[in-house]
């Protein structure tokens, strides 16, 4: 079973890694390959200054489910307009729902609650996934925050289960922990530069989810590689440029290569703005190289 076949199989994937890297990017070429292979999916974004939407050429979310393409649906979210959300559907009567969601103790739960916000948007991603849920939704791709974050994430529902030690709220949370948990089910897909800083974080994060989680990454990608330039190629304006990064990318990814033995794919820098494109290309190029 190949790499690609793997992460069909699963209902959440977390993508994440360094920003600038091409995370988002990466979240989009493995929403629309993966819709290709029958599969409803739903991308989910986290940051507020919205860019999945350029990547496959729709409207700005602002909180709505945006079709993408067949199968395919984008949503950006912000954790405050979930939690209020979940207080409206708890709270019938509106003008108690506003009362609450407008009081100043409710404000400092929110920011005050540990892994509260990061619980709320998996949550969320959860519910989308249970049966009766309409449109009917097969997998989540996550568009997380970058590194560190993307793995506290992961750590919110447990952190808040034991705070929250019991009730409603800590059985939802202990229940989204487990959730997380089951490998078959949760995957975690980290995008990378084959650039010092990048392959070092990256490093640090597949040992983080390896002692705080328990998790092993199903993909790591390195983006922006520097093509090799042909031997027989007449010598160009800048060429010892290009072959000394791609010496870089070589070397880095060694490093990669020496410390993570799990699947890792290689996505070429390629002359295109960020889109439709783009997403096309690279969907293409990571099909062909599945491991």
């Amino acid at each position: 079973m190949s790499v690609l076949d793997r992460i069909a199989e699963r209902q959440l994937v977390v993508v994440t890694g360094k920003g600038g890297v091409g995370k988002t990017t990466l979240a989009a070429v493995l929403g629309r390959l993966l819709a290709d292979r029958g599969r409803r999916v739903l991308l989910l974004e986290v940051d507020p200054r919205e860019s999945l939407h350029q990547a496959l050429g729709t409207e700005p979310s602002g909180g709505e489910v945006v079709p993408a393409g067949p199968g395919l649906s984008i949503q950006n979210l912000q954790p405050g307009a979930v939690i209020e959300g979940l207080v409206r559907e708890k709270v019938p009567i509106g003008y108690l729902a506003r009362k609450i969601t407008e009081s100043t103790a409710f404000h400092q739960f929110v920011e005050g609650a540990p892994g509260l916000k990061e619980t709320a948007l998996l949550g969320h991603a959860y519910r989308v996934l249970q049966a009766g849920h309409r449109p009917r939704t097969d997998l989540v791709i996550v568009d997380a925050p970058a590194t560190g974050h993307g793995a506290t994430m992961l750590a919110a529902p447990g952190l808040l289960a034991q705070a929250a030690e019991g009730g409603q709220l800590g059985e939802m949370a202990a229940g989204l922990a487990d959730f997380l948990a089951d490998a078959s089910r949760c995957g975690v897909v980290l995008a990378t530069l084959a650039e010092e800083m990048p392959i070092q974080e990256t490093l640090e994060l597949i040992a983080l989810l390896r002692v705080k989680l328990g998790l092993r990454p199903e993909l790591v990608v390195a983006n922006g590689m520097y093509p090799a330039l042909s031997p027989g190629a007449a010598p160009a304006p800048g060429a010892h440029l290009w072959q000394a990064r791609r010496r870089l990318n070589e070397a880095e990814l060694s490093r990669l290569a020496a410390a993570w033995d799990g699947p890792l794919v290689e996505l070429p820098l390629l002359p295109l703005d960020r889109g439709p494109a783009l997403v096309q290309a690279l969907a293409s190029l990571l099909r062909e190289a599945d491991p």
